[in-house]
């Protein structure tokens, strides 16, 4: 029995970790690549029902809190920014005059910051009355929780700092 040399036993160690190593890389591309068209495949499927569940909403009816009907029409082709909020939620109240202050610089052809109130018609009357907001307000009542988490968010109204962004086509 002739014994190999020693340089052909590592030129074999070598080949079979390259193929070993080969086998995982190809492997490893492969999970990736489907593990990519799944995540891709779910985010368009969630992007498609985003755009329905917006159009849901945008049909409405909302009121402003004069319960006058809000044509929500004007609201197309603008990003809309909504802030689900409770005039009994202390967070919410903290963060309107920032808000407020923001919805001045924002440019209102494009983008329209939406204020929808989860609480009862009378209380947000009576919070606006001593606290002026300058951007839309919308009464949502607990219809609007509901509407939070349908746009995504699964905490509102406990999620008090809540906020919902999407352009509308």
């Amino acid at each position: 029995m002739i014994e190999e040399l020693p340089q052909k036993k590592a030129l074999k160690k070598e080949s079979s970790l390259l193929i070993m190593l080969s086998i995982i890389g190809l492997a490893s591309l492969i999970i990736g690549l489907g593990a990519s068209y799944y995540m891709q495949s779910n985010q368009a499927k969630q992007q498609a029902n985003d755009q329905i569940v917006l159009q849901e909403f945008l049909k409405g009816p909302w009121n402003d809190q004069n319960a006058k009907e809000i044509d929500t029409t004007k609201w197309q082709g603008k990003t809309l920014v909504i802030n689900f909020w409770g005039s009994w939620c202390p967070p919410c109240v903290e963060e309107m005059p920032m808000l407020a202050e923001v919805s001045q610089t924002l440019n209102p052809q494009e983008t329209l910051l939406i204020g929808l109130g989860i609480d009862s018609p009378s209380n947000i009357r009576d919070f606006l009355a001593k606290t002026p907001i300058p951007y839309q307000i919308v009464l949502g009542g607990l219809y609007g929780s509901n509407w939070g988490k349908r746009l995504g968010n699964e905490k509102v109204p406990y999620l008090t700092q809540s906020f919902y962004r999407q352009k509308v086509k």
